[in-house]
């Protein structure tokens, strides 16, 4: 069986219930997934992933995807003989090595993800924000204590979001065109940077002033106790959100906890941490009343 048709296969046979109350508070309205880690590298998962955007888009949903793509980064340096080197989560990138990131990002991980939405009836475009000057972006200095004093760190080509531009993406949007994004942006240097995409899709999000952001990564959702799936938090305020960091919200979840952060005091009016290796989890969590993840709300 082709990848298209296996794609094909599990949009038609996506059985969940869904609710008509939702689907008429989402149907016509915005939903950005930033879409990553291993749900993006399993390809069975990958399948289910794209079968749920296209699902969104056949019930009039408008949706918008964000990718990140660390695996296929390393995976291209490492051909290349670039050795990766990560300071405070970031990876370090020089100017040979930016070259590669964006051959990664646009080249590898965008034109696949294109490729399979356009082949299943979803007229995708792949961009990054270099396109149109969309994300004007700043170098990153890391800063961290050491020894009670700060040290900052260059980090190359790794940059921070500064500017939005929208235009481009509501063209497209008008159009019926799903824009699929990658997190690379452009300095007022002239420079290209590579953006944290958790970091990339929350600003995007709430710029756009989505109903609904959505983060994919390989945990059901943010825990009281991370070795407990028990302590499942499954809604809170972005008051209480913001008090858990370091506490509660820990390691890999502060990324993920900050960009919605960033996405509802930017404009969006929800967002959702899902598990992208649990089937469906998208349409689940947006559609019916069995609901996945843990949803972060305006109050």
């Amino acid at each position: 069986m082709s990848t298209t048709q296996m794609v094909l296969e599990e949009t038609s046979s996506t059985k969940i219930s869904v609710s008509k109350k939702k689907l008429s508070q989402i149907r016509a309205k915005t939903v950005l997934i930033k879409y990553g880690g291993n749900a993006m590298i399993d390809e069975s998962s990958k399948l289910r992933v794209i079968s749920d955007i296209c699902y969104l888009k056949k019930l009039g949903i408008i949706p918008i995807v964000v990718h990140g793509g660390g695996p296929a980064i390393g995976e291209l340096l490492a051909i290349a003989g670039i050795e990766s080197e990560f300071i405070g989560g970031h990876r370090k990138t020089d100017t040979h090595a930016m070259g590669f990131v964006e051959m990664a990002l646009r080249g590898k991980v965008n034109s696949n993800l294109v490729k399979l939405l356009n082949l299943n009836g979803v007229k995708a475009v792949g961009l990054s924000g270099k396109d149109a000057l969309m994300v004007q972006s700043i170098k990153r200095i890391h800063r961290y204590e050491k020894n009670g004093k700060f040290v900052e760190t260059d980090l190359g080509h790794v940059g921070d979001v500064e500017i939005i531009k929208t235009e481009l993406i509501r063209l497209l949007l008008e159009n019926d065109y799903t824009p699929v994004i990658a997190p690379i942006g452009v300095g007022a240097d002239g420079k290209d940077y590579n953006i944290n995409a958790d970091m990339f899709a929350g600003h995007l999000a709430g710029a756009l002033g989505v109903e609904h952001y959505v983060v994919l990564t390989d945990v059901d959702g943010l825990r009281e106790n991370v070795h407990d799936p028990d302590t499942l938090i499954s809604e809170l305020t972005i008051e209480t959100a913001e008090q858990g960091i370091g506490t509660i919200v820990q390691g890999g979840m502060i990324p993920k906890i900050e960009s919605c952060l960033i996405a509802l005091r930017k404009g969006a009016q929800n967002a959702h941490i899902l598990n992208g290796m649990t089937p469906h989890s998208i349409t689940t969590q947006l559609l019916t009343e069995s609901q996945l993840g843990t949803k972060i709300t305006q109050e």
